[in-house]
Formats: C-alpha cells, sequence, structure tokens
C-alpha cells in the first residue's frame, strides 16, 4: 500500500512520463507568448538595423549616391574642357592668326620692327600676422 500512496504523489507532481500537470502547462503558455513576442521584436529591430547601417545599407546607399554624383560631375567638367582643347587644337590648326598669338604669348617672338616690353610679374603682399598674444 505504501508502494501506491508513492507512486500516486509522484503521479500528482509530474515526474513520471505521463502527461503534463495543468499547472505546469498554463505556466508554459504564461511564459513562451511574451518571450516569443520579446523574440520577434528584436529579430524586427535587428533587421531594421541591419537594413539602415549594414553593409549594403541606406547608409552605403546614400554615400554611394554622393560619390555618383561627384564623379557625375568631374565627367562633365572633364567633357567640357575636352571640348574647349579640341576647339583650341582646330583653331591652331587652321587659323594662322592664332599660332603667331600662341608663338607671341609662350616663346615671346615679336614681327619685324615691334619691341617686347616684359613686365614682371605682379608681387602678391603677404597677409599681415596674427595678432599672438590675444
Amino acid at each position: 500500500m505504501a508502494g501506491g500512496k508513492i507512486q500516486a504523489e509522484r503521479d500528482a507532481a509530474g515526474t513520471v512520463g505521463g502527461p503534463m500537470p495543468r499547472q505546469a502547462l498554463d505556466w508554459t503558455m504564461r511564459v513562451w507568448r511574451p518571450a516569443g513576442t520579446v523574440v520577434a521584436v528584436a529579430l524586427a529591430l535587428l533587421l531594421t538595423w541591419h537594413a539602415i547601417n549594414g553593409k549594403n545599407g541606406l547608409n552605403a546607399w546614400h554615400n554611394q549616391r554622393a560619390e555618383d554624383h561627384r564623379l557625375q560631375r568631374e565627367i562633365k567638367d572633364l567633357q567640357e574642357q575636352n571640348a574647349r582643347l579640341r576647339e583650341r587644337i582646330e583653331r591652331l590648326k587652321s587659323d594662322p592668326e592664332a599660332v603667331g598669338m600662341l608663338a607671341r604669348e609662350k616663346l615671346h617672338y615679336a614681327k619685324p620692327n615691334e619691341v617686347i616690353v616684359t613686365l614682371p610679374p605682379e608681387q602678391q603682399t603677404p597677409a599681415p600676422p596674427a595678432a599672438a598674444g590675444k
């Protein structure tokens, strides 16, 4: 009889491989639902953070977009410079007056009966030193 009483107590406590007692099942439901919600919210926050700050996130996209705009402006400036240089080359190829003007400016050539006067380059006045004892 004593063995039967111990077996009944074990069954009531849930130590035997039988079904879980109702109290343990209720506790599990009360704990796992909020824990699952916390885990889902944490995963959503982590995913949001990664979408913004990750390797290919919004910050990286914004930086790449700014770099693209800068490079596009640089390309446009270089194309304009190339166009000006091509125009100058064509002018030098076809206009002898342009060649003569360039020779005068760069090589200091002169036409007969012409006097060249070379002025010294303008000197820049140094900026006054900042007051050290303020």
